[in-house]
């Protein structure tokens, strides 16, 4: 017997896969002035801060190295977590 030249083949089954993507989320602080400390401009009273992105920044304001509870300091900045930031190089 051989097959009729009209018959369909019947369709695969669908599958389908869950899969669990996890997700880094990353938050940026930006450090806030110590109480007492004055930048010269009186930013500490008009609610200003100081934030460098990089040590690099830090230094062209003149600001490195940059210690803990200093405008400007930030975790980032401070890769052995001694408490000053951009004190190598």
């Amino acid at each position: 017997m051989t097959a009729s030249p009209t018959a369909k083949p019947e369709p695969a089954p669908t599958v389908t896969k869950t899969i669990e993507v996890k997700v880094k989320v990353t938050k940026t602080v930006t450090a806030q002035p110590a109480s007492g400390y004055s930048s010269g401009d009186d930013e500490s009273s008009s609610g200003g801060s100081v934030y460098y992105q990089n040590c690099a920044a830090a230094r062209a304001a003149g600001a490195a190295p940059v210690h803990r509870g200093e405008p400007g300091y930030g975790s980032h900045l401070d890769r052995d977590g001694d408490g000053t930031g951009c004190d190598w190089g």
